[in-house]
């Protein structure tokens, strides 16, 4: 062996001992610091995640839960999607600033819908400033002028159904939701001269949100289309009714007016379109949750015979001490009825997933201990259909029990704040929340002190194959006109 031989040999041979020991000293300091990413749910490759998540996310995400536990990854195509199920490593979810977890990336095929330049269509400093405008318009002084227009709304409408009857509960409600939601929020003008062409175009509004439209929202397709027709008209019939308020001095007490009184923290004003996109998202977002939840309420009402007692018994105390009325701070005291719809809402939450972009990694440690870390890029998710029926925070979890929110029970606390998320919850909790509470409230009030009923369909099921996810089929109820007394 020559020397240049010689000289490779000794040189190989200390790389090749580096190495070895960068490799060592590597695994000795290191070695609690590998990533240990999210189990993924087995399915066939590039579409088999899909197909799973498009037959029934619910029934996924509840086998998935059994075998991987609260946190593992479904494969969509070419994004991954990762569940976070439980209060225990969901707080990341609901708490992280926008910088680390946002909304705009996975909620952008709502930009049709609501119109350019709001919500999910411009950055997070705009929408900040717009969220503003909504809390604004939902201060405890505004609701207390709304709830007077719910009881009119509500009191004329049942006025017109007879001694007795027969009638689709689920129909009712949804258009007397719809009533109420178009004078509170969109104002006089569309209530009293414009509301069956303003409800037309919200249908065709609504309709134009398909399960293909979160994939592909600028398809064209025929919903599409007459989705964007009628996001057009709804646009020129709110800058007509702006305009002609601003020419007249005339104010009402209605979002509408509260969003053209609305400016940016620079001084500058709302446009007519961000007034239009803003009031949209308002009806879009709080029609179908207030209708939803209602219908559920009056079934599990009307199916539990003890808590149709109890409501009516607490009916009973609130007119010995107030009368007839009905006003914000009465609606306040009613915990019983409360309950009984927060359990409907617990049950049945109209949003099945939530979802954000993750901007930076993160980690989780679940309830057994196990660490994972959530890497950049990834969509994350969560469940409030799920979640809210965990056994481990809900006794019972499947049946109806209104009870497990009462004082020294408060179920939906012992886990920690996000162990009910039919809202939300944290930085992006639902801002709409006590508009919906008075609004189901003052209908079902009204209801029980008038009517009795008797439920004559089978109770109702679960449209899984909605958007929002809501009661399937009609839900036939047989009324009878009465005073509820007191004595």
């Amino acid at each position: 062996m020559d020397l240049k031989e010689t000289n490779y040999y000794y040189v190989g041979a200390l790389v090749l001992v580096t190495v070895v020991v960068a490799k060592l000293i590597s695994a000795l300091l290191f070695s609690g610091s590998k990533k240990k990413i999210p189990p993924t749910v087995k399915a066939f490759p590039v579409v088999g995640g899909l197909i799973r998540f498009m037959k029934g996310p619910i029934v996924m995400i509840r086998e998935e839960y059994r075998r991987l536990g609260s946190v593992f990854t479904v494969n969509l195509l070419h994004k991954k999607v990762t569940f976070l199920i439980g209060p225990e490593v969901s707080s990341h979810f609901f708490k992280a600033v926008e910088t680390d977890l946002s909304q705009q990336e996975v909620y952008q095929f709502n930009v049709p819908t609501f119109g350019p330049g709001v919500v999910f269509d411009v950055d997070y400093s705009v929408r900040q400033e717009q969220f503003r405008f909504f809390t604004e318009a939902l201060r405890v002084t505004k609701l207390k002028g709304y709830v007077e227009q719910m009881v009119v709304e509500t009191e004329d409408y049942f006025s017109k159904w007879g001694k007795e009857g027969i009638v689709d509960l689920k129909y009712e409600l949804e258009h007397l939701i719809i009533l109420t939601a178009s004078r509170c929020l969109l104002g006089r003008e569309v209530r009293d001269k414009l509301f069956d062409d303003v409800s037309a175009l919200f249908h065709d509004l609504d309709n134009g949100m398909q399960p293909i439209s979160v994939i592909m929202p600028y398809l064209p397709i025929p919903a599409h289309r007459r989705r964007d027709r009628a996001r057009k008209r709804l646009a020129d019939i709110f800058a007509s009714i702006i305009s002609a308020r601003k020419v007249s001095g005339r104010s009402e007490n209605d979002m509408l007016q509260s969003f053209i009184d609305s400016k940016y923290k620079d001084g500058r004003p709302t446009t007519d379109g961000e007034i239009s996109g803003l009031l949209i998202a308002a009806l879009f977002a709080g029609q179908h949750t207030s209708s939803i939840t209602s219908t559920w309420t009056g079934a599990y009402l009307l199916s539990h015979k003890e808590y149709l007692a109890a409501v009516e018994d607490e009916q009973k105390e609130m007119m010995k001490k107030h009368g007839d009325l009905i006003n914000h701070d009465i609606l306040s005291e009613m915990d019983v009825l409360y309950r009984c719809i927060k359990e409907a809402l617990r049950l049945h939450p109209p949003l099945i997933m939530l979802l954000r972009c993750s901007h930076s990694d993160f980690s989780v440690t679940t309830r057994e201990g196990k660490d994972y870390d959530i890497p950049k890029g990834s969509i994350v998710a969560t469940s409030p259909s799920f979640a809210n029926r965990l056994p481990h925070i809900y006794k019972d979890p499947d049946s109806y029990d209104p009870d497990r929110f009462a004082p020294g029970r408060e179920e939906d606390k012992v886990a920690g704040a996000f162990s009910y998320i039919s809202f939300g919850g944290g930085r992006h909790g639902c801002l709409g929340e006590p508009f919906a509470y008075l609004q189901i409230k003052t209908i079902w009030s009204h209801l029980l002190r008038n009517f009795e009923f008797e439920l004559l369909s089978p109770f109702p099921e679960t449209d899984w194959n909605a958007m929002v996810v809501g009661v399937k089929g009609n839900v036939m109820v047989k009324y009878k006109r009465r005073q509820l007394s007191v004595n």
